[in-house]
């Protein structure tokens, strides 16, 4: 567990020479350290160690988790199904993958029973890849507007985006522009339901280059608890014997 604590103050520094050479103090970024197939146990440390903020991929592992958690701000950064949101819309703090207004309404509902107004993001997928969810950069403003038009139990924070995987980190940072670019022009409408904040953009192997690009969010896990081990995480799950969502 100590390697954690370690990580963490290597990813912290990294942060801060990544801002520092963008002009900016690295105190403005927020670590989000992802979560996904990790223990409580070290997820505690994290928290111990000074992690405020936590991102999970997948609603079971949030319904896993929770209970057995230190008091931290949830996001909810994984591919999020409708009929999932009903589990989730009253444990996390912001959902960072809204990519359609199908979903955006669902949680709209939802939200709307818990008397609550959720924070999101609405993802876009810069390089359009067919692997990775999201709205093409061009998309996003009119999905924006559409959630405004119509959700008045979600306030929209900012926006979200994946990267492609490049060998150089240093090849993706046009993606990251782009984003950025957009960010800057929809920050700009005029209504309440909209309080454009975050920009969450980077993972562990690029997190200093979309600094660099604006970046104010980084997702961090491989960084922070090293590789997973999804055979080790299988075994667990298992001898937990936890019945999944249907």
């Amino acid at each position: 567990m100590e390697d954690i604590k370690k990580n963490i103050e290597g990813v912290r520094a990294k942060i801060s020479e990544a801002a520092a050479a963008a002009g900016r103090d690295g105190d403005e970024v927020i670590l989000v350290a992802v979560s996904k197939t990790r223990n409580p146990e070290e997820i505690n440390t994290a928290i111990d160690a000074g992690i405020t903020d936590i991102g999970e991929n997948k609603v079971q592992e949030i319904m896993d988790k929770f209970e057995d958690i230190k008091p931290v701000r949830w996001h909810m950064i994984g591919h999020l199904q409708t009929n999932k949101v009903k589990y989730i819309i009253d444990k996390v703090d912001m959902i960072h993958s809204v990519d359609s207004i199908k979903l955006a309404k669902e949680i709209n509902k939802r939200a709307k029973a818990k008397d609550l107004v959720m924070d999101i993001l609405v993802q876009i997928n810069p390089a359009e890849e067919e692997s990775k969810f999201g709205v093409t950069i061009d998309g996003a403003g009119d999905l924006v507007r559409e959630i405004l038009d119509t959700c008045e139990n979600i306030r929209i924070r900012g926006l979200m985006s994946v990267a492609p995987i490049a060998e150089d980190p240093r090849d993706v940072k046009p993606y990251f522009d782009g984003v950025k670019a957009k960010y800057d022009e929809l920050a700009q409408i005029d209504d309440p339901k909209l309080d454009f904040k975050y920009l969450s953009m980077g993972m562990s192997h690029d997190f200093a280059v979309a600094i660099e690009a604006g970046s104010n969010l980084v997702r961090v896990g491989s960084a922070i608890f090293g590789e997973r081990d999804y055979e080790k995480y299988r075994k667990e799950q298992e001898a937990k014997k936890n019945g999944s969502i249907q």
